[in-house]
């Protein structure tokens, strides 16, 4: 039987927040090409995981993909002129162009969008994804957020 066609993110639910039409035509292939990797480990693994495997497994799939990925990122946050390592860690960056914020919660909060949004205005990228993996299907749990 032949695999089905490739969903459009409009079928598969993702919410975008802020405007998607600053974003170039590879931020959004490198966007669905890591929504289509999250499906495919959620598919095989389901919603009950720690954290850190929906990470390990993830970033394999996006190697195997052809893309780079940097795991555990430390970006440092610059305040009046001081630089802090304490800044954050960013859960993947992705091409260097896409950071992703991985969850495992019943579900996400309030601080979550804003929190991936900080991330993107302190690295100066346009893109991010917040992927919940502790959702039944995975598509509940995605959002595309713009800078």
């Amino acid at each position: 039987m032949p695999s089905p066609a490739p969903t459009s993110r409009a079928t598969i639910g993702i919410r975008s927040i802020r405007s998607s039409e600053n974003l170039n035509h590879k931020d959004t292939e490198v966007t669905e090409t890591v929504i289509g990797a999250a499906i495919e480990v959620h598919r095989h693994l389901g919603p009950g995981m720690l954290e850190s495997v929906y990470e390990a497994a993830l970033a394999y799939e996006l190697v195997q993909r052809g893309l780079t990925v940097e795991r555990q990122k430390s970006v440092p946050v610059v305040y009046k002129g001081l630089s802090f390592d304490e800044g954050f860690r960013l859960d993947l960056l992705v091409n260097n162009q896409v950071i992703v914020e991985l969850k495992c919660v019943d579900a996400l909060l309030p601080i979550h969008e804003p929190q991936l949004l900080s991330y993107l205005k302190l690295t100066g990228l346009k893109v991010g994804l917040l992927l919940n993996f502790k959702v039944p299907v995975l598509k509940q749990g995605i959002k595309r957020l713009a800078n």
